[in-house]
């Protein structure tokens, strides 16, 4: 069983030990001469817990990823050929990515610390924990969370960071912490390892920690969203809450200047603009709903190369640019009228519209999806409304001509 260094000290950065073993990894992992080696002890942390694993090195090797194995031991993916390099006797020199792990560190020290601020305040209990690379996620177990909530507890998660308590170590069965005041049960035998915030949280976990509450940095909460029956709080700690916090303030102030405004400013402009945008969008929409009804007399009175065919009038045409909506609504007009057929079709993404009045024969719906799927499309719809597309505007003249000869038959 693998000795694990980090139970007793997350900052050590290098240790020695002996190798266990060491195989080929085999399989599609095994490209670039990988191998699987367990060591005796290690400082190296697997992936476990919601806690990514450690990066570094051994005898000079990267190592690519660290898990759990077998009975006890941990297992290091480690790229190269081990048996370069390495002492005789088979012992080594093992680095890790310290940048990596201090990150990791703070974002775990720092959940403990916002999962227990939600108990005090709100009795919400944090189901799971997931450490990215970018930022950090628990889900607490409401059916409701408020912003004013969450700024209250991140205003309280702050100050025990800034009071800079004692984050230490300590040992006892599941039974001893639960009964020490353990936020959360675990149902594991045997001795086990728990996170003490001093006179505030104490929780079993196996990761690696902090030495004070202060090291942490500040804790910025990013948001949350409902996550199924749950929601879900979006955090960074540390250097990630400096860099998240550089980063949207250089968003805001280049979005402002983009407006021609202050930041302070921002909101009201944009609130203007969502006002303009509406007001446009109504105004465009008259403008071709009017469009429309104009085109739609237009095409039933004048339109000379109407078919006329047992009092049905069927009107074909080929558009350059108009979208899907817009041959939507002129149809629409069109086949309010009584004995119209339409068949429209747009070299713009190859949309295809076929309608017809309520109550003439025919099942535009079947034709067109017949026709589409065909020439490589796809669509469908009612046998009075039906819409689709294909692939090749460019070949719409002979799809229209064929549609029209489907229709006569």
């Amino acid at each position: 069983m693998t000795e694990r260094l980090y139970y007793h000290d997350s900052y050590l950065k290098e240790f020695e030990a002996g190798v266990v073993s060491a195989e080929r990894a085999v399989g599609a992992a095994a490209a670039g001469e990988r191998w699987n080696v367990v060591l005796d002890r290690t400082a190296f942390y697997p992936t476990s817990g919601g806690q990514p694993h450690d990066l570094g090195t051994l005898g000079g090797a990267r190592v690519l990823e660290v898990m759990d194995g077998d009975d006890g031991n941990i297992v290091h993916v480690v790229e190269g050929n081990v048996t370069k390099g390495w002492l005789a006797d088979w012992a080594v020199h093992g680095a890790i990515d310290w940048a990596r792990r201090f990150d990791h560190m703070q974002q775990h020290t720092g959940q403990h610390l916002l999962s227990a601020t939600f108990i005090e305040l709100f009795q919400f209990p944090t189901v799971s924990f997931h450490l990215g690379r970018d930022a950090c996620t628990i889900d607490l177990e409401t059916n409701a969370l408020s912003t004013e909530q969450l700024e209250a507890a991140e205003r309280r998660a702050n100050e025990i960071v800034f009071e800079d308590r004692p984050v230490t170590i300590r040992f006892g069965s599941a039974e001893e912490l639960a009964r020490d005041g353990a936020r959360k049960e675990v149902n594991r035998e045997g001795t086990l390892r728990a996170i003490v915030i001093e006179e505030f949280d104490l929780q079993p976990c196996g990761g690696t920690h902090v030495t004070r509450t202060g090291k942490i940095g500040t804790i910025l909460l990013r948001g949350a969203e409902k996550a199924k029956k749950n929601w879900r709080v979006e955090f960074v700690c540390g250097e990630r809450a400096r860099a998240a916090a550089r980063r949207d303030r250089e968003l805001l102030v280049q979005t402002a200047r983009q407006m021609g405004c202050g930041p302070a400013e921002l909101p009201a402009m944009v609130a203007r603009g969502i006002e303009e945008r509406q007001a446009n969008h109504r105004s465009r929409q008259r403008l071709l709903e009017e469009l429309v009804s104009v085109e739609a007399l237009t095409m039933l009175a004048f339109r000379s190369t109407q078919e006329k065919t047992g009092g049905t009038r069927t009107l074909a045409r080929i558009f350059n640019d108009a979208d899907a909506d817009y041959m939507r609504m002129l149809a629409g007009k069109l086949v309010a009228e009584p004995g119209v057929r339409v068949l429209f079709a747009s070299r713009a993404g190859g949309q295809i519209v076929f309608a017809q009045t309520p109550g003439l024969g025919g099942d535009l719906g079947a034709l067109l999806r017949e026709m589409v799927t065909a020439a490589g499309g796809k669509g469908g719809g009612t046998k009075d409304f039906a819409q689709g597309n294909v692939p090749d505007g460019r070949g719409l003249e002979g799809f229209m001509e064929k549609a029209g000869d489907r229709l006569r038959e």
